[in-house]
């Protein structure tokens, strides 16, 4: 019985260690895309086509030179797996429009809706348990990434039904994302193959709605020649491929090995843990200076998550 609880715990921690990692990762992402954005004026959705299609790319030569099994193995999953890559093109749509028309800060707080919206998934799809201390963590942490992100400044709140429709979507699809990632872990699906064809068939998607919506959404590409908006610009295109291939894959690849281990609504609640690192990453690369509310809510967060865990004990 004991080895039984040690294995368990051991088991346990791996899901929380890569989830930590995968919200340390992807907080790193902001960095590259505020300076893509801002110094390249390269459009957010073309900026998301060309991460997707480069993560498939990486993942595909490393297989096909070192594991070629790893190509393999879909048979019978291809219909699932193309329903979960139309899920994250529809969340990295729904999240860039929601950033174009309510700022960051507010589209920072209505993404992570996912906490709520994961919680009930879990509940109702996989058959997770609903416990009142998943929704105390939900609503502690969401309260901790207004603080973070500065969110009850009400000069950032206005009247825009169509960005908070986004921004909300983009929670709800977030959500569906992780509860799509669970139901691969238990049918048994390699969790790097999995990533190499959702985000194969996400590229393909977002291409779609990069030629079908452009001068229709913001940042989409309003001509295929602005499919290659950086042109000669070597550098811009090396940092493109260092976000796609390091933060990017990394914090997408660990946050489905995490649902491997852990329920897909406590994964994603230990995620929430994403906008700590960025406000951590923003006062070292740009000098931003952490407030004393920011500090609290951060200190939120991680108190939210740490009862999480500590329930579990």
């Amino acid at each position: 019985m004991e080895k039984t609880s040690t294995a368990q715990k051991t088991y346990t921690n791996r899901g929380y260690i890569a989830a930590v990692g995968s919200a340390l990762f992807l907080s790193m992402t902001a960095i590259f895309i505020r300076h893509l954005t801002q110094d390249y004026a390269m459009p957010a959705l073309v900026l998301a086509f060309w991460r997707e299609v480069m993560v498939a790319a990486a993942l595909a030569v490393v297989f096909a030179i070192s594991k070629p099994e790893l190509l393999r193995g879909v048979r019978g999953h291809i219909g699932t797996l193309a329903g979960y890559g139309l899920v994250l093109a529809l969340f990295n749509a729904m999240w860039t429009l929601s950033v174009a028309l309510n700022g960051a800060a507010v589209a920072t707080v209505l993404v992570y809706s996912s906490a709520g919206f994961t919680v009930l998934l879990g509940w109702v799809i996989l058959k997770e348990k609903l416990t009142l201390t998943k929704a105390l963590v939900v609503v502690l942490s969401l309260l901790g990434c207004g603080f973070v992100v500065n969110v009850f400044n009400s000069s950032l709140w206005g009247f825009n039904t169509v960005g908070i429709v986004a921004g909300i979507s983009a929670g709800l699809f977030y959500a569906m994302y992780s509860i799509m990632g669970r139901s691969a872990s238990q049918r048994g699906l390699n969790t790097w193959t999995t990533l190499l064809y959702i985000f194969g068939f996400a590229s393909v998607f977002m291409l779609g709605f990069n030629l079908l919506l452009g001068g229709k959404m913001p940042g989409a590409a309003g001509s295929l020649a602005d499919m290659l908006w950086l042109g000669s610009e070597w550098l811009g295109w090396l940092i493109l491929t260092v976000l796609a291939v390091g933060p990017t894959l990394l914090g997408f690849g660990l946050y489905n090995v995490s649902l491997r281990y852990l329920p897909s609504s406590t994964a994603n609640l230990v995620v929430m843990i994403e906008p700590v690192f960025t406000a951590i990453f923003a006062f070292i690369v740009f000098g931003e200076v952490l407030t004393t509310t920011q500090l609290a809510g951060g200190m939120l967060i991680l108190g939210a998550v740490l009862a999480l865990r500590l329930k579990k004990e």
